[in-house]
């Protein structure tokens, strides 16, 4: 059979096995390597909801998915064009997720009498049962293979077992033409201080490429070009790592230091694991032993002079609810980023949602508005918390910065900014004053009141949960409360004129506006384009960073289109809010609740099915 090799414009590989088989490292090289040779992606890492995930259920089953291209890549992809199955659970878990042209490469080894019943199949051939036949597969002895690729390396047996998810990925190198170096490389700073593991793993990773190329059961090879992509240093950057570099460019711009007091959450916890290594650049981090410690000593923190930062999921933040309603009567400068996960109460912790909105907005006793923005993609998220710390520092508030658990464990290209490209960042710090201090006094332009250190002599005040007049002082005078909840509610109202105006994508005016908010960005963004594609010009999309408050030419934008459908991971909370905000507008919904992002083929049959 004559090989070929086949130019693609874009591929989604899916790598999936139990929880132990390595299968989020197997699909992060492959991106990484993806990456550095120059293509778009995308990633979705989707991990199991146990801490110990039961090995060969289907319950237990870990699995990335990667979406890689030589044009504009922006979701992970609907279906896969390759699936990697280490183990039948792992087959039968995500066979639905296959296109009908797909190769799907499986360990024959493991599909053995007790695997094959342990997944809970009916019958001893999972590939008919599952009605599969007509994808290209590929059954080939991994484990073996791996063992007899590792017997003169001194390992015993078992550690060369877990060598196998390298040997899969030698597999999917070859079939996409994906240089081994970069992952090579990999391996030589991974393991400076154990050599023998470098050489170990090269071997491994090198005969499954070499496997591939002497099977014939692959006669066609890929090849996607790098993409056309501006100019710049890139890297491959998850959405946690990218908020906490985002909120250290904020400290740098702000001239204060950067202090985050924080308890470990999923999937929240890397950010706090990214900013303890930056002791280098000032970060002080404190790992805390509760929710309400960890927010309690990031308003310390601020009150101290720094830069707060407290970092969390949903069940965190239900916990954090009363501290957060002292950072904001104190206006105090607080950055809360909230990884949404799919709940209520610990739900399914390694799922993603948008269901966090409502108590974002919300949760919280009295009247205590706070400012939200959501970031977009992981990329985004180093704007997002940029911009989160800017507004906190300068207008003296919390922030609630809400991202996902799909963005912050998700992966894209990045392109290394330039700080220069990004505006100064001036707290309103006091350092004298000429007459006696109010700590309450606002000025004219952002409401903002003054943030002056502990220390500072003649600048000595209180602040606290009690309400307070302009001058500091306790009050329980009813007309002072009510003034004083006029004035911090008009404060973050005021940030509209901070924030940038709403862009409408697609059609400016038209039928139908599809309006989207977070990390459906990607989904809603491709299926705009499938649709323009089709034919459809007259649909355009205005996705939302900016929650509370709204872009100040929302309702402007809304009455340009005759329909308007509102897509998210939720029973409809950010379709609500804006029906208490602009009731003028009819508001259809595309909602979705399952621990799961869209795949663009609902977004696009949703708005199909209302033209």
């Amino acid at each position: 059979m004559q090989h070929k090799v086949i130019d693609a414009q874009e591929v989604a590989i899916r790598f999936t096995g139990d929880s132990g088989d390595g299968m989020q490292l197997t699909g992060t090289l492959f991106a990484d390597a993806s990456a550095l040779f120059g293509n778009e992606i995308s990633t979705f890492p989707d991990f199991p909801a146990e801490i110990r995930a039961p090995h060969g259920l289907v319950a237990g089953v870990s699995g990335f998915q990667v979406h890689i291209g030589s044009k504009e890549i922006k979701t992970p992809g609907d279906f896969c064009d390759v699936l990697v199955a280490m183990n039948p659970a792992a087959l039968k878990a995500n066979a639905k997720w296959t296109k009908p042209t797909a190769t799907i490469i499986m360990d024959s080894d493991a599909f053995d009498e007790e695997g094959i019943t342990k997944a809970g199949y009916k019958t001893m051939n999972p590939v008919e049962e599952m009605k599969m036949q007509d994808r290209n597969i590929i059954f080939a002895p991994i484990s073996s293979l791996t063992k007899e690729s590792l017997k003169d390396s001194g390992l015993d047996v078992k550690s060369a077992i877990r060598c196998k998810n390298m040997f899969a990925l030698g597999i999917c190198f070859y079939m996409f033409n994906r240089p081994l170096h970069f992952t090579e490389e990999y391996f030589e700073n991974k393991f400076e201080n154990k050599p023998a593991l470098i050489e170990v793993n090269k071997k491994v990773l090198r005969d499954g490429f070499h496997y591939a190329g002497n099977i014939h059961a692959i006669p066609n090879t890929y090849q996607i070009q790098p993409a056309k992509m501006p100019k710049g240093t890139y890297r491959n950057i998850n959405g946690n790592q990218a908020t906490a570099w985002g909120l250290i460019a904020a400290a740098e711009k702000a001239g204060r230091p950067l202090f985050c007091g924080s308890y470990p959450i999923t999937p929240a916890t890397s950010i706090l694991e990214e900013l303890a290594l930056r002791k280098d650049l000032g970060v002080k981090t404190l790992q805390c032993e509760d929710e309400i410690a960890g927010i309690c000593t990031s308003i310390g923190a601020a009150y101290a002079g720094n830069f707060a930062v407290t970092t969390t999921s949903g069940p965190g933040l239900s916990l954090k609810s009363e501290a957060l309603g002292l950072a904001m009567i104190t206006e105090l400068p607080l950055v809360v980023v909230n990884v949404q996960r799919s709940g209520p109460s610990t739900g399914i912790p390694t799922k993603t949602e948008q269901t966090d909105l409502y108590q974002a907005l919300y949760g919280r006793n009295g009247e205590c508005p706070i400012a939200i923005i959501a970031a977009h993609s992981p990329s985004h998220c180093f704007e997002s918390a940029f911009y989160a710390g800017k507004f906190a520092m300068e207008h003296m508030m919390p922030v609630i910065l809400l991202t996902e658990g799909f963005l912050g464990n998700g992966s894209e290209p990045w392109r290394i900014s330039n700080m220069s490209d990004y505006p100064s960042i001036t707290p309103p710090v006091v350092t004298q004053s000429d007459g006696p201090f109010h700590p309450f006094k606002r000025d004219e332009k952002r409401l903002a009141r003054q943030w002056a250190f502990p220390g500072t002599s003649g600048l000595e005040h209180r602040v606290g949960g009690l309400e307070k007049d302009n001058n500091g002082s306790v009050s329980s005078d009813p007309l002072v409360h009510e003034r004083m909840v006029g004035e911090r509610a008009a404060k973050v109202a005021k940030l509209a004129d901070f924030i940038p105006m709403q862009e409408v994508l697609g059609a400016q005016s038209g039928d139908i506006l599809i309006v989207g908010w977070g990390g459906t960005y990607g989904h809603l963004y491709t299926a705009l384009k499938d649709l323009e594609e089709e034919g459809h010009t007259n649909i355009g999309l205005a996705h939302f960073d900016y929650i509370f408050p709204l872009p100040k030419n929302t309702a402007e934008i809304f009455g340009r289109f005759k329909k308007i459908i509102v897509c998210e991971l939720n029973s409809g909370q950010f379709a609500d809010y804006l029906r208490t905000k602009f009731p003028q507008y009819h508001y259809l919904q595309r909602n979705k609740v399952q621990g799961q992002p869209f795949i663009v083929t609902e977004i696009v049959s949703a708005v199909k099915a209302i033209l």
